[in-house]
């Protein structure tokens, strides 16, 4: 068996047994993708993993006709070309080689890597490279002290330090679940401590009536022709600390007393919650899958929270319009549900608005944090700015610091409305820890799957893929994802198992556009198709009093509508602002 087939081999086994490990034996989502890690991790070759690092960490030889044009960094000027015995070095930035270090030169024979032999580079000149597609990377100008002359060293040639070669070959040697619990931990670091400042700004928004606030005012906003927009709008604000079956359990009863108060409009309430939760909850972090997608494919924070709320304010809105036609051709009634009897819902909806936080206070723990973030993220971007306020930006708009400044508003919130004591508060933040807990472990255990899912060079197999068109790549991802959505229910692990696939994509620095539009394409590719194996889609039905028929009927065409109208924006997107 070659490599190839191997790869796909392993490829198929570990995504069988997360998917029919949660389809067929009902394992939590957790176990599936830690016995997937640990399976493909087991059965990787060593010499697919050594190989894999060696890709990673190598500095490609390229040559000048690759660039439209050199020039050093902050100056017009055109470098002069490179001279005998100098050779250009492909950087993924500026620090990564130094000064006369030796390096092992590879070469690829036949899909393998093979070492050469010993190289000692002195780097003459820190360069940039305007690449046709217009993307601009940073290239070292360095000369070749010892080993092979320049002109035996090959475009397309890999050079390694001799400690990326000793890490490479350190990682080939570990036993696998060495190699798992390393990507478990690496994932947990990166997004822990996010996940569980979301999980306490949800909870507080929740038992504060915070969350209750923003939509009675919205709803107060719109009036009661505009209740279906506001339910829309509700809806996407807290999908995005929230998580959507949460929700939903929050907006319901609103909108079960907005049917016995209009006596119509029922499945256009309900659609319309869903339509704005379902998108946020895809697309914008601090929500765990586009969280663990943006960090898996390198994308700033900011940038994709601000990519996730445009793409999902076009998809949201299709939402509503397919909302309002629905509701027009079809009639769905207001019926008991096991969760609300009607007396239940009545008293709900008829709590004293005297006794929830006034709208600001409400709104500034969902908003800061996109503020300060995507703020950051335009301010690193704008010419002219003073050192210090940038340094200021940076601390601000750091991820952990922003959603933290917000969980602190937010419980101080909780105080403020309940008159806490201490006890009490630490019950609630330890609920709300509790569940974010387990999204951690979910999250965690897809990092880990889809780093052994990378060492087993299933960058190898689209290792062409960047060469394709963006509209290619964008579409791959969508369906991608779209499958093992549709195959396994949870649209988070879904996420979590496409990026897996497909982060080698961005690992080689030749994607050209910007990530972001990858990390968007999953997220609309979570969208279809929401049927019976998936938890949210029991939510909605039980929670509305739809029957299954009715929820397959209304719901799945709508979200899955509402996935490829983000895809389309998407497309749209990468192909006139590239970003690269």
């Amino acid at each position: 068996m070659d490599a190839t087939t191997t790869t796909l081999a392993i490829l198929a086994l570990g995504i069988l047994l997360v998917v029919g490990g949660i389809l067929l034996f009902r394992l939590h989502a957790f176990l599936a993708l830690i016995l997937g890690a640990c399976t493909v991790s087991a059965l990787t070759p060593s010499s697919s993993i050594r190989e894999y690092v060696l890709r990673r960490d190598g500095f490609k030889i390229v040559m000048p006709s690759t660039y439209q044009r050199l020039y050093s960094p902050g100056d017009d000027a055109v470098s002069p070309g490179v001279q005998p015995g100098e050779v250009l070095v492909r950087l993924r930035s500026r620090n990564d080689v130094e000064e006369g270090q030796i390096c092992r030169l590879f070469r690829d024979h036949e899909g393998n890597l093979v070492e050469e032999t010993t190289v000692t580079l002195r780097v003459k000149q820190s360069l940039s490279g305007r690449l046709p597609s217009g993307k601009v990377e940073p290239v070292a100008l360095a000369e070749v002290v010892a080993g092979p002359t320049s002109a035996d060293v090959k475009a397309g040639d890999l050079v390694l330090t001799v400690s990326a070669v000793r890490a490479a070959d350190n990682l080939a040697g570990q036993p696998f679940p060495a190699r798992v619990t390393a990507a478990f931990g690496s994932t947990c670091g990166k997004i822990g401590v996010l996940i569980a400042l979301a999980s306490i700004v949800g909870m507080c928004l929740l038992e504060s009536g915070a969350a209750d606030r923003v939509v009675r005012t919205t709803l107060r906003f719109f009036g009661e022709k505009g209740a279906p927009l506001s339910f829309l709008s509700s809806g996407f604000l807290l999908g995005i600390p929230v998580f959507f079956d949460t929700v939903f359990y929050l907006m319901i009863p609103l909108g079960k007393a907005m049917r016995l108060r209009t006596g119509r409009n029922y499945l256009l309430y309900v659609l319309t919650i869903v339509a704005g939760a379902a998108m946020a909850h895809s697309l914008v972090p601090p929500t765990p899958g586009p969280l663990f997608v943006a960090e898996q494919l390198g994308v700033d924070i900011g940038i994709m929270i601000l990519g996730g709320c445009i793409v999902g304010f076009f998809a949201a809105l299709f939402g509503y319009i397919y909302a309002s036609l629905a509701a027009r051709v079809w009639d769905l009634p207001l019926r008991e549900s096991p969760d609300f009897s009607l007396e239940e819902m009545k008293t709900i909806t008829e709590r004293d608005e005297s006794a929830l936080p006034p709208f600001w206070l409400s709104l500034a723990p969902i908003l800061l944090p996109v503020l300060l973030i995507g703020g950051n993220t335009v301010l690193k971007r704008m010419a002219g700015v003073p050192a210090e306020i940038k340094n200021a930006g940076d601390i601000l708009g750091d991820k952990n610091v922003a959603l933290g400044i917000s969980a602190a508003i937010a419980l101080w919130t909780l105080i403020r409305q309940k008159q806490s004591n201490l006890k009490e508060l630490a019950g609630s933040v330890q609920s709300s820890l509790a569940s974010g807990g387990v999204i951690i472990l979910i999250t965690a255990a897809g990092g880990a799957f889809g780093a052994v899912l990378q060492q087993t060079g299933v960058a190898g197999l689209i290792r062409d893929l960047p060469a394709a068109s963006p509209w290619t790549i964008i579409v791959l991802a969508f369906l991608i994802t779209t499958a093992i959505r549709t195959a396994q229910g949870s649209a988070t692990v879904a996420m979590i198992t496409a990026v897996g696939i497909l982060s080698g994509v961005v690992a080689g620095g030749n994607l050209p556009f910007h990530p972001v539009y990858l990390a968007l394409a999953i997220g609309c590719g979570s969208k279809p198709i929401a049927w019976m194996n998936d938890s949210g889609f029991w939510v909605i039905t039980k929670m509305s009093g739809m029957t299954e028929a009715e929820g397959l009927k209304y719901v799945t065409p709508m979200t899955a509508s509402m996935g490829v109208i983000g895809l389309i924006v998407t497309l749209v997107g990468v192909t006139f602002l590239p970003m690269v």
